[in-house]
C-alpha cells in the first residue's frame, strides 16, 4: 500500500505595502487595503462611499509623499526587510518550503500559496507577522487565506500560527535589538507605541460587551474576557518588554499612534504624548514599536522622521527610533523555534 506523508510549508504574511511611492500605486494599494470589512468597519454602501468620494480622492497624494521620504532605491522597506527574514529563516528551515505573502498588494496571498502548492505542500502553517491580535490584521489574513484556499479542488491543510505578544523569544529579540540605543542614548523616557484602532473595535473584541473601557484598569491583566483584546496584549507585551530591558516604572509609558478619522481610537495618542514630554522638559526619548516585526511607514516615516520633528519642536532635543526586528538573528531564531512547534 503506497503512503504519502504531507509535505508542510510555511506562509508568512505581513500586512502590505504600495509598489512604489506614487499616487497610483498608493491608490490601489488603499483601495484593496479599505475595501475590507475588517478594516473600515462600516457597512458596505457606506464605506464604499467614503473610499471612493472622499479617501482615495486626497490620501494617495498625501500618502504618497510620505512613503516617498522613506523608499529606498530598491524598494519599499517593508517588503525588503521582510524578504531578508524570510531568506534568514530558509537558512534555519532547510528542509521547509518557506514563502513570503502580504494580506495587500505583493506578493500576494494567491502567489504565495501557489508557490508552495508547485513544491508540493499538501499542509500550509500560516504565519501572521502580527504580534498582537487584531480583527483587522491577524483576523482579516485568516479569513483571507481561507477564502483562497476554499477556491483549489485539493485544499491544503492549514495551521496558523497565534499571536505572539508573549513568546519570550520575541519580547528578548525586541531587547537585545533595542539594548543598544538605550546605551547610547541613555533616554530619560522610553515609549512603547503600538499601531492604534478604533475603540469600537476593541469592544467588538470583548464577547461579553461588559469589560473592554468598563474601568481604567481594564488592560491591566488578560482572562478570560479580554483575551483578544487587542490594547490589552499591547499592555502586556509592554509589560514583558519594559522588564526584560529592566525599566524603572516611572521611566516608560504605552501610547498608540497611526490613527485616522474622527471616532476615538485607543488612547494615550502617541502624537500628543510626545509633545506633552517635551513641554515637561524631558529632553531624550527613546521608542519602540513592538507592533511591528519589520520596519515600515508607520516607523520609519511616523515615529523617525515626523515623531522626532514634533518633539524638537515642542522643545524636546533627541527623540530615537529603536529599529524592528527585521532579519535579526535572534528574532530569525526565535520565529524558527516558533515554526518547529508546529513542525512537530
Amino acid at each position: 500500500m503506497d503512503s504519502h506523508a504531507a509535505r508542510t510549508g510555511v506562509l508568512l504574511v505581513n500586512l502590505g505595502t504600495p509598489d512604489a511611492p506614487t499616487p497610483k500605486a498608493v491608490r490601489r494599494y488603499l483601495a484593496e487595503f479599505l475595501s475590507d470589512p475588517r478594516v473600515l468597519d462600516i457597512p458596505a454602501l457606506a464605506r464604499w462611499m467614503l473610499l471612493h468620494c472622499v479617501i482615495l480622492r486626497t490620501r494617495p497624494q498625501q500618502a504618497a509623499r510620505a512613503y516617498a521620504k522613506i523608499f529606498r532605491p530598491n524598494g519599499s522597506p517593508l517588503l525588503l526587510e521582510s524578504q531578508a527574514f524570510t531568506t534568514a529563516l530558509r537558512t534555519r528551515l532547510p528542509d521547509v518550503p518557506v514563502e513570503l505573502a502580504m494580506r495587500y498588494g505583493n506578493p500576494s496571498l494567491t502567489s504565495g500559496l501557489a508557490a508552495l502548492r508547485a513544491r508540493g505542500c499538501d499542509a500550509v502553517i500560516v504565519f501572521p507577522l502580527y504580534p498582537q491580535y487584531a480583527s483587522s490584521s491577524t483576523g482579516s489574513t485568516v479569513e483571507a487565506v481561507y477564502r483562497k484556499v476554499a477556491r483549489v479542488w485539493n485544499t491544503p491543510f492549514l495551521q496558523v500560527v497565534p499571536p505572539f505578544w508573549q513568546f519570550a523569544g520575541f519580547i528578548d529579540a525586541f531587547a537585545r535589538v533595542g539594548r543598544p540605543v538605550l546605551d547610547e542614548l541613555s533616554p530619560e523616557h522610553v515609549l512603547l507605541s503600538f499601531h492604534g484602532l478604533p475603540e469600537r473595535h476593541i469592544r467588538k473584541s470583548d464577547d461579553s460587551r461588559m469589560h473592554c473601557f468598563a474601568s481604567t484598569s481594564c488592560c491591566d491583566t488578560i482572562g478570560e474576557v479580554n483575551r483578544n483584546c487587542y490594547r490589552a496584549q499591547c499592555f502586556a507585551t509592554a509589560r514583558l518588554l519594559a522588564s526584560r530591558l529592566g525599566l524603572a516604572p516611572e521611566r516608560w509609558s504605552v501610547c498608540f499612534q497611526s490613527r485616522l478619522g474622527r471616532t476615538p481610537w485607543i488612547r494615550p495618542y502617541t502624537d500628543e504624548v510626545i509633545v506633552e514630554l517635551a513641554k515637561r522638559g524631558v529632553a531624550r526619548v527613546a521608542v519602540f514599536c513592538p507592533a511591528f516585526v519589520a520596519d515600515c511607514l508607520e516607523t520609519l516615516e511616523e515615529i523617525e522622521l515626523r515623531a522626532a520633528e514634533a518633539f524638537r519642536a515642542a522643545g524636546g532635543q533627541t527623540l530615537r527610533l529603536v529599529p524592528s526586528l527585521n532579519a535579526d538573528p535572534g528574532w530569525v531564531d526565535a520565529a524558527a523555534a516558533l515554526l518547529r512547534r508546529m513542525l512537530t
